[in-house]
């Protein structure tokens, strides 16, 4: 089917449009998560919560063995080699360490210092309405494909819960995989798409420097680490951004750095702390040789020793252009061709990148900002918030997406 003649389809062409009594349902769903966040790998009531839910419409989920998140078939019995190759959907279902700072919203979290300020719990809510609408089309014969649902632990804890999804067999028969993050940039009933990178690749980078200490008064006999940590913390990241090519995006930033405690004495320890993300892949995979022999160098030159801990995170989530036209033709058939705007790269990372090492798949990025609202909740922020329509138009996407794909035609 044509771009041009999907355009002109109208919501109710396709299976799968949302129910006001379920979308008011799954708003509930969406709330009481945001009341409850869990880090990762400890949402253990978050995992009962939608395993309740998917067996009560019948389904059979299956906890993963690290005790937090769930895969649910739909459309296939237990042990039922698929006959073409399974949809997945996958959502991240852990929360941040931040406090919830919104004021008089009645469904803030009730956890100190956690909160949903990624939208993890929309996530989950949307993946979740689609398992449901998707099981009540299969009970009615409609179903032409197997689609399984991943509600994957601890997106939040480097490298990544879904290596231990896929570890646990998620991918198990799976021909393409599809996800959607929520973009506070995006108005509401539109999504943003693109071929290729759609976020960076994110490491973590500790430093510890030693050297003699002594008093103020006679640094030359001292490694004075205070400047050798200054040094490292405003050379090393120029260093790098010369080591490769500028289209890469290699950058360094830090965090976090600490050295000494009294006026007049050269400590005798520093640490630095932070991130290192980058646009390519290729120069993701060399990004430690080339950031620890800059940290070499600058450390050596202020006889300073260096004690580095580089932290392999993800890698970029890379869009198949298959997959990413799948999702645009899903939501050009629910809500036309302007329900599509084009999005750029960004310097966020995603452990959904470990998905794409072994199948093709996309990740959407899901609108969620009110219509007419200026001010821009960004994620990881204590006040973040999302329409709630945005669970309607995730829904309708992914169970179009699901009668769409003819990857296995």
């Amino acid at each position: 089917m044509s771009l041009e003649s999907e355009a002109g389809l109208a919501g109710d062409v396709l299976p799968g449009v949302l129910s006001e009594s379920l979308h008011a349902e799954l708003v509930a769903f969406r709330r009481d998560l945001h009341m409850h966040p869990e880090l990762g790998n400890q949402e253990f009531r978050t995992t009962a919560a939608i395993k309740e839910r998917l067996e009560k419409a019948g389904l059979r989920p299956r906890v993963l063995a690290s005790g937090t998140g769930l895969v649910c078939d739909i459309g296939l019995t237990e042990g039922e080699r698929p006959p073409v190759p399974v949809l997945a959907l996958r959502a991240d279902i852990d929360a941040l360490p931040i406090p919830d700072t919104k004021s008089d919203c009645p469904y803030r979290s009730t956890v100190p210092d956690r909160a949903h300020a990624c939208g993890h719990d929309m996530h989950t809510t949307v993946v979740l309405g689609t398992g449901l609408v998707l099981a009540d089309l299969h009970e009615k014969g409609l179903l032409t494909r197997p689609v399984r649902l991943i509600f994957q632990p601890a997106e939040e804890v480097l490298p990544g819960g879904a290596l231990g999804a896929i570890e646990d067999g998620a991918l198990d028969r799976v021909g393409r995989i599809l996800a959607v993050h929520c973009d506070p940039r995006v108005e509401v009933g539109r999504v943003g798409l693109r071929h290729g990178p759609i976020t960076s690749a994110c490491d973590r980078l500790e430093i510890a420097l030693d050297g003699p200490g002594g008093h103020t008064a006679r640094p030359h006999l001292t490694t004075d680490l205070v400047t050798a940590a200054a040094r490292v913390a405003v050379d090393v990241p120029a260093l790098i951004a010369r080591r490769v090519d500028t289209r890469v995006g290699l950058a360094l930033t830090w965090g976090r750095i600490e050295s000494g405690h009294a006026p007049n004495v050269v400590p005798q320890h520093a640490e630095l702390a932070g991130t290192v993300r980058c646009l390519d892949l290729e120069a993701w995979r060399q990004a430690p040789d080339i950031v620890h022999a800059a940290i070499d160098e600058v450390a050596t030159m202020h006889r300073a020793k260096s004690e580095i801990n580089y932290v392999r995170g993800v890698p970029p989530v890379v869009n198949d252009k298959g997959s990413a036209d799948l999702l645009r033709r899903a939501m050009v058939a629910r809500r036309g061709r302007d329900s599509v705007e084009s999005t750029e790269q960004s310097l966020g990372g995603e452990d959904f990148s470990w998905y794409l090492e072994h199948v093709p798949g996309a990740m959407a990025r899901l609108g969620v900002r009110r219509p007419g609202e200026r001010t821009v909740r960004d994620l990881h922020q204590g006040d973040f918030d999302a329409d709630e329509h945005a669970i309607t138009v995730g829904v309708e996407m992914f169970t179009a997406a699901a009668f769409l794909d003819d990857s296995a035609d």
